[in-house]
């Protein structure tokens, strides 16, 4: 199976093609715009929120509801591109307004001018911007529901916001159950949470924070060790580095095993009906392959680098010292991180499994996926 997204932040709308989407699965359109309200939504978010209603629209690939084995196309169209037309209309618009050259640290603007050799850093932050995750979030979804139909399930949650930290371990069960307001699952760390948010906000200052993310169902073998590239705990750091402010990728104990002794970092084999262990500080990953146990990882997401407040910077045009510039943006955008991060996760398990059992009907695939051993 292959993604291939498209669309600028402020463009006419965002895009994704998906090659490989086996004939007869059923998609449930309403779910796919939950995904996006979910997006969308979270404590500390911006006034684009406000603007954009995000809803999918399927171009391809679909008949009465279900995939025809076809490439499926999917479009969420940008609201607010009426807004901007004038100055991003590919047919031709005014490209001398809403120039900006203060480049803001910590974001794509000056790399990416150098090297695309622009002078206007909006030709690099509108594919850069977090908006792009809309069109991700869409085709994650169908991933998600093929994966389902495997009985394969992705569930997660914000566990800090800023210096607010739950350190508590919850069952997959109880993710279902997190608050709605940051994705948090103890309503009083929620509350210092967003108490944090808003000291940020009122300083022009973001905060990032840590999402953990579920994979349940998973049966072994996906992934493998014999060449680096098809190793599954690298495929889902890559998907999850992909997003947008994500900084740092733990898969089970992540940097804690670096602590520890081989002893209490190792999990012991047992045999009963199948092969299980009592413990899974590997994550569910061991050499590359998932061994059956529940996917646990975790994504570290860094500040949003667009500060109201400001960071010293130099304006490209003249060379001299400037403020960044303060593009509309988020105090804190943690709660869409994760659902984000769910989406990049369907994508490359819907990939691996497709990968190893193949198969053109979603029938095919699941009768392969039901004769793999527990």
């Amino acid at each position: 199976m292959k993604i291939t997204t498209s669309g600028e932040s402020h463009g006419k709308g965002l895009f994704a093609i998906l090659e490989g989407v086996p004939a007869g699965l059923s998609l449930d359109l309403s779910a796919i715009d939950c995904a996006l309200l979910r997006r969308q939504s979270g404590y500390g978010r911006g006034a684009r929120q406000r603007i954009e209603q995000d809803r999918v629209e399927i171009l391809s690939g679909v008949r009465d509801g279900t995939t025809l084995g076809s490439p499926l196309t999917l479009a969420v169209w940008n609201r607010d591109y009426e807004n901007w037309r004038e100055v991003m209309a590919p047919e031709g618009c005014d490209t001398a307004k809403r120039r900006l050259t203060a480049v803001r640290p910590g974001h794509a603007d000056l790399s990416g001018m150098r090297k695309f050799g622009q002078t206007d850093a909006r030709n690099v932050l509108e594919r850069a911007s977090a908006r792009e995750t809309a069109i991700r979030v869409a085709a994650g979804e169908v991933c998600r529901q093929l994966l389902r139909a495997l009985g394969v399930e992705i569930a997660g949650y914000v566990r800090s916001v800023g210096s607010v930290s739950d350190e508590k371990e919850y069952a997959f069960e109880e993710l279902s159950r997190r608050e709605s307001t940051l994705g948090m699952m103890d309503e009083g760390v929620a509350a210092r949470a967003r108490a944090e948010i808003d000291a940020a906000k009122a300083a022009g200052d973001t905060l990032g924070g840590v999402c953990e993310l579920r994979v349940k169902g998973l049966k072994s073998g996906f992934g493998s060790c014999m060449t680096y590239a098809e190793k599954l705990d690298a495929r889902l750091a890559f998907a999850m580095m992909s997003v947008q402010a994500v900084k740092g990728v733990e898969v089970g104990l992540g940097f804690e095993a670096a602590t520890r002794r081989g002893s209490e970092v190792h999990d012991e084999i047992y045999k009963g009906e199948r092969y299980f262990r009592k413990t899974n500080r590997a994550g569910g990953i061991e050499g590359g392959m998932s061994n059956g146990e529940e996917l646990v990882l975790r994504a570290a997401m860094k500040p949003i680098p667009t500060l109201m407040c400001g960071l010293q910077t130099v304006d490209t045009q003249t060379g001299l010292p400037a403020v960044a510039a303060p593009e509309r943006s988020d105090v804190c955008a943690v709660t869409a991180c994760e659902t984000v991060l769910e989406a990049a996760i369907a994508s490359v398990l819907a990939e691996a499994v497709l990968e190893r059992l193949g198969g053109d009907t979603v029938a095919e695939l699941a009768d392969r996926y039901g004769r793999l051993p527990v």
